[in-house]
Formats: C-alpha cells, structure tokens, sequence
C-alpha cells in the first residue's frame, strides 16, 4: 500500500513569530512591524499582513521570505 503524502500549501500570511524569524528583530518589535504594514495598506487591526504586502513594505525578495516561513 503506497504511503499518503501530505502537501502543505505555501503560506501567504505573515505572523509576527515570522518576523522575528526573518529580521532578528524581538516580538515586540515585529507586533510594530505589522502593525504598520497594516496601517500603510489601510487595514484594520487584526487583519493578514500577505507576503507580498510584507515583501514591498520592507524592500525584500518574496523568495527570499519563504525560505523563512515555517509551515
């Protein structure tokens, strides 16, 4: 009987825990962050902060942060 593998699909959401990973920077500092990635792309809080939001709010590469995302 083949074994089932299971695809984990590419995330596009950020987290803070995620830009901890990616900057260095502590949690409070990545909160901020997103925070205001939020604010520039007139969400309100609470709302996903997408990895392409992430990516032009900071100038990196999307391939570069996926490296860093942990599934």
């Amino acid at each position: 009987m083949p074994i089932m593998q299971k695809l984990v699909p590419n995330r596009i959401v950020i987290y803070a825990r995620d830009v901890e990973n990616i900057t260095g920077r502590r949690e409070r500092a990545a909160r901020e962050l997103l925070r205001r990635i939020r604010e520039a792309n007139g969400k309100r809080a609470g709302q996903f902060v997408s990895l392409a939001e992430f990516c032009v709010f900071t100038g990196l590469k999307e391939e570069d942060v996926k490296r860093f995302l942990v599934h």
